[in-house]
């Protein structure tokens, strides 16, 4: 767990959110309802932009990552818990949650399929998925070069895979994408996904 990756991740994401991803997330919370587990929470970008929500409950492996999500919850208008632990075995019930939210977080979980498996247990049945990820693009000369990329990439970055095929896992799990969206030629895209009753 590198301790400079924290500070690196904010200075170098700043353009990008400024300019576009603030209001991908906005939007994209805005679908968020009741009771809220978000995963990889980071510097709790989202944590400012969550509206008609009961609370939020907000995991987060790093713990650097969370000293540094203190000035963005004291802006938070809902109640956000951030508890340390890791997507691959989630510390609560089955069946807790209305919504879960994943932003830019699955390029760095090491059992990203377990993740996956973790989401749709503690999801309540026709609850709702929303994640904003960026993935393995579709051009095949893009795709290569991110598998390239990658080794050198994961080292750096705290461990993100450039190349992780975070749609085809959640399809692959039995969740239904029912809004798909792709940004920057398809480098990013973003999902509402249901974890629908008959798949429960």
């Amino acid at each position: 767990m590198s301790s400079l990756f924290p500070s690196l991740y904010d200075f170098f994401m700043k353009p990008l959110e400024k300019r576009k991803f603030i209001s991908i997330r906005r939007r994209l919370l805005k679908k968020a309802t009741g009771q809220v587990l978000e995963l990889g929470s980071g510097t709790g970008i989202n944590f400012p932009l969550y509206q008609n929500v009961q609370s939020v409950t907000a995991i987060e492996p790093n713990p650097l990552m969370t000293e540094r999500a203190v000035n963005n919850k004291s802006q938070a208008i809902v109640p956000i818990d951030i508890v340390q632990a890791g997507a691959e075995n989630l510390p609560f019930e089955d069946e807790t949650f209305d919504t879960l939210v994943a932003t830019l977080v699955f390029c760095t979980i090491p059992d990203a399929e377990k993740a996956i498996l973790e989401m749709k247990r503690v999801c309540k049945p026709n609850g709702t998925i929303l994640m904003f990820e960026h993935v393995k693009m579709r051009n095949p000369f893009l795709s290569k070069l991110q598998d390239w990329l990658t080794p050198a990439w994961k080292k750096v970055c705290d461990g993100c895979c450039l190349n992780r095929e975070t749609e085809k896992l959640v399809s692959q799990n039995g969740l239904k994408i029912i809004e798909r969206k792709e940004f920057y030629g398809g480098l990013f895209i973003v999902m509402e996904i249901r974890n629908s009753k008959e798949e429960c």
